[in-house]
């Protein structure tokens, strides 16, 4: 299982890659992994760029508690501030340290194969799947997300439509990517959408 984990995250990099939105080719394959793992490096590198800024901060919170002595509303916000960045700080690098691995992983071909029979199923039926995700959006159009946020959610419909993963799996697989490549926002708007998918469907 942990194998699929990795080769779900593989296809949502490989997605990222698919300007034209068609499915790889043979001939790309090895193009768009390289590029896939390009993209990772490049993201792992940003994290911990973050990752550091978001350290300073807090020290700087902590610094200004201190300098604030007497006055106890601001030394508990800066000290609120502090804690939170550093929290930050810490699910950040947690995220960061599964890059290496995954780009260690990426070179088996089981995992390579997975992985793209995942794109190319996202990339054939992506209007099919537009058009059942918008089904469930409450107002909103899938259109409307980060580009990010409407792969994750089509990789998510794919396996449990296509690849019959168990929902609730590939919801927590969806969640967990979208912690480590989308934001709070984007979070919740997964969750909340594939909650309401998976419901509609059971139906």
């Amino acid at each position: 299982m942990q194998n699929r984990t990795i080769a779900r995250e593989l296809a949502l990099l490989i997605l990222g890659q698919l300007q034209d939105r068609h499915a790889p080719e043979a001939t790309t394959t090895e193009q768009l992994l390289a590029q896939a793992m390009a993209s990772l490096n490049s993201h792992l590198r940003e994290s911990l760029d973050q990752a550091a800024e978001e350290l300073q901060q807090a020290q700087q919170a902590l610094l200004d508690s201190e300098l604030a002595e007497g006055q106890l509303p601001q030394v508990r916000e800066h000290l609120r501030q502090g804690l939170e960045r550093s929290e930050q700080v810490l699910n950040r690098l947690s995220s960061s340290l599964e890059y290496p691995r995954l780009l260690q992983l990426a070179d088996q071909q089981d995992l390579r194969h997975w992985a793209l029979l995942r794109a190319k199923a996202v990339a054939e039926a992506q209007p099919q799947l537009d058009q059942g995700i918008d089904a469930v959006m409450e107002g909103w159009r899938l259109t409307r997300l980060p580009r990010i946020d409407q792969d994750i959610l089509r990789l998510a419909v794919v396996e449990i439509d296509e690849f019959q993963t168990p929902a609730a799996v590939a919801c927590n697989e969806a969640v967990e990517l979208a912690h480590r490549y989308s934001d709070e926002a984007g979070r919740r708007m997964i969750n909340g959408v594939l909650r309401r998918y998976t419901t509609a469907a059971a139906r």
